[in-house]
């Protein structure tokens, strides 16, 4: 098939930047998304132009590095599934594709389709931890686990952190990310010594970040390439109030 792309063109955070229109020819419906980049990089290359920087690891969905925007989709219009995994067979020849980064204060782009995400990853060293002995791993079942807690424990702890939910905010909230964190360690035993210090310093990470506040539009979940639920956001806000409220100790 051939193909129109409308992709956003930036030298670095301070360049202006703006849609560049490359026309490619010859695509398979079944490359991925990603491999139809590389296709237009080697054309773009063999041409003497710059190639389009964009970011990727796993290829496999759950590293969360390859973070587009596509038609004005997180990850493009394939529920439940990264860029990385979404394939050609989605579009049809002659169609018009627009790609750009995700759009966030907080996500400054470096080059192109790339963007500076560690902002999350400051939110999880300010308490997305647990203190643990060293030495010989225990038994897995040496600490009795409440199957609801460990399904809903298992759910959370599925975020890839890629920052789609941001993305896809119109305040660029990071509180689906930051919820899931919160709710993988706090329903899980291990997670209990930090509990309280652990969502008063991820929740303060993340406003002095820069991300906005939740709109309760569902937006977040709707884009997620994993599902993760907004009863997270429920939980993380009953986990601050807790922290910052009651001097006693949080029971679930």
């Amino acid at each position: 098939m051939n193909l129109n792309l409308k992709i956003w063109r930036q030298q670095n955070a301070n360049d202006k930047g703006g849609f560049q229109t490359y026309q490619i020819e010859n695509i398979s419906s079944e490359m991925s998304f990603l491999e139809m980049l590389d296709v237009l990089n080697e054309k773009l290359v063999n041409e003497g132009e710059e190639p389009v920087a964009f970011d990727h690891d796993c290829r496999e969905g759950i590293c969360g590095a390859c973070s587009l925007h596509i038609n004005g989709q997180p990850h493009g219009p394939w529920h439940k599934t990264t860029t990385c995994q979404l394939h050609m067979r989605e579009y049809k020849d002659g169609d018009t594709i627009v790609i750009e980064p995700f759009r966030a204060k907080a996500f400054p782009i470096i080059k192109d389709l790339v963007t500076d995400r560690k902002s999350l990853d400051r939110i999880i060293e300010a308490g997305g931890y647990i203190s643990v002995n060293t030495g010989n791993a225990v038994d897995a079942n040496a600490i009795p686990i409440e199957k609801a807690a460990a399904d809903d424990a298992f759910a959370a702890a599925a975020c890839i952190g890629c920052g789609a939910c941001v993305a896809a905010c119109k305040n660029a909230s990071a509180m689906l990310f930051l919820s899931a964190k919160v709710a993988h360690l706090a329903k899980l035993p291990q997670g209990q010594v930090e509990r309280k210090e652990r969502v008063v310093g991820m929740v303060n990470q993340m406003d002095d970040e820069g991300f906005g506040s939740c709109t309760n539009t569902q937006a977040c979940e709707a884009v997620c390439p994993k599902g993760i639920s907004i009863q997270n956001i429920g939980f993380l806000n009953k986990e601050y109030i807790k922290s910052i409220f009651d001097g006693s100790k949080i029971s679930e």
